[in-house]
């Protein structure tokens, strides 16, 4: 059988920046405005409506790969910082410039930051629900491959500790994480010799950790592997299926026991499997560090839309929609977020602190004039916000709704 000349289904960098990437009806449009010789000069902004679920704040991701798209292309844009918390009708992204000139780079555009910000979102999230305790990426298994260290870029600059995949690391610039696999006790044959065959072979600078729920009951395996090695095991890892599970809480918690009176209380205890930031907040109590995978690969796109707001310097913008330039203004202090007419200065805070914004330049006529930083600086950018984000935020009844 011959294979097609592009055997994964996917666009190249090179179609992407070519604006390839486009729905049917904005080439249609610039054909029409080319044929009408219609060269408006527009501004239009980025903005959500809504965010999915019980959410309250997004975590913006996906600038660096924005300002490669825009690269070239006659427009001016303004950007939040990638890491910014923003809340729903607070534009994130502003540009400026002829229609005709960069139309056809907006779907390529939205889906640059849609998924990089759900992404990140749900990482964020999940992170805030862990507090001090470790979340690693483990959902590259659950997207198609080509996105994977998007996905997992996104996931570490949301706040997750690492990732599992090895090409996503470099990315990021740091070892990749990862433990045992069911894979490895089947094939070995027995949990505690596929853990010494790990401790034999792999680099001593790895951590040891032994997954438990492969063929046996967790507690028992966990007494063996911990006799088996000791101070150099690092933690055990359970990933526990929900079809399996019963109470998992009560079954970390009888880890736990077993392992402390025994005298392994150094040893860590990992959950993974079909977690998310709500079951971070259960498990807590018991749990260490988290291993998620589909629920931050897979989680929900931010619903980004681009709306032009003026043409050629008039306010201008379909309905439901605030006509006009903007800018997005944050409180020093207090961090309360207000959006004003693009140069009104509003008053000082009720806090009496004054404003920054939020809004600063990315590119100017196709040239980035903005430093970009590394994903670890992203990162520590988003950890600083998250820190002054009420816990209640991420919990299922923090939004409560009378029917």
């Amino acid at each position: 059988m011959t294979m097609p000349r592009r055997p994964f289904h996917t666009a190249s960098d090179a179609e992407i920046k070519r604006g390839d990437v486009s729905d049917v009806y904005f080439e249609r449009t610039v054909e029409i405005l080319r044929h009408r010789n219609d060269r408006k000069r527009v501004k239009a902004e980025v903005y959500v409506k809504s965010l999915p679920d019980d959410w309250q704040w997004g975590v913006l991701a996906g600038i660096h790969e924005a300002a490669a798209l825009l690269e070239g292309v006659p427009v001016t844009a303004r950007a939040m910082d990638e890491g910014t918390l923003f809340g729903p009708y607070q534009p994130v992204l502003t540009l400026e410039g002829t229609y005709v000139e960069w139309a056809r780079y907006e779907t390529a555009l939205l889906g640059l930051i849609c998924q990089a910000s759900g992404i990140a979102t749900k990482a964020a999230r999940c992170k805030k629900a862990a507090g001090e305790r470790q979340v690693i990426s483990f959902g590259a298994r659950r997207m198609h491959p080509t996105i994977a260290p998007m996905i997992e870029r996104n996931a570490f600059i949301g706040g997750c500790d690492g990732v599992a995949v090895t090409k996503s690391a470099e990315l990021i610039d740091a070892d990749p994480m990862g433990t045992i696999p069911h894979s490895l006790v089947l094939m070995v044959g027995d949990t505690v010799e596929a853990l010494r065959a790990f401790h034999e072979v792999i680099d001593a600078k790895v951590r040891r950790v032994a997954l438990i729920d492969t063929l046996q009951d967790e507690k028992f395996e966990a007494i063996r592997v911990a006799e088996a090695l000791g101070g150099d095991l690092y933690a055990v890892r359970l990933d526990t299926p929900s079809s399996r599970r019963g109470d998992f809480f009560r079954i970390i918690q009888e880890v736990r026991w077993e392992l402390d009176i025994r005298g392994y209380g150094h040893v860590k205890i990992i959950a993974s499997g079909g977690v998310d930031e709500y079951e971070i907040l259960h498990l807590n109590p018991v749990v260490d560090a988290y291993g998620v995978g589909t629920s931050i690969a897979n989680a929900p796109v931010l619903n980004f839309a681009l709306d032009i707001m003026e043409i050629e310097g008039r306010p201008m913008a379909k309905r439901g929609k605030w006509s006009g330039a903007k800018d997005v203004l944050r409180c020093r202090a207090c961090h309360a977020t207000v959006v004003v007419p693009a140069g009104r200065a509003p008053a000082p805070c009720s806090c009496g602190e004054g404003w920054e914004p939020l809004l600063r330049p990315l590119a100017t006529d196709g040239r980035v004039v903005r430093d970009l930083p590394p994903p670890r600086t992203i990162r520590d950018h988003v950890l600083e916000q998250l820190g002054a984000v009420p816990l209640d935020t991420i919990r299922r009844e923090a939004v409560r709704r009378d029917y």
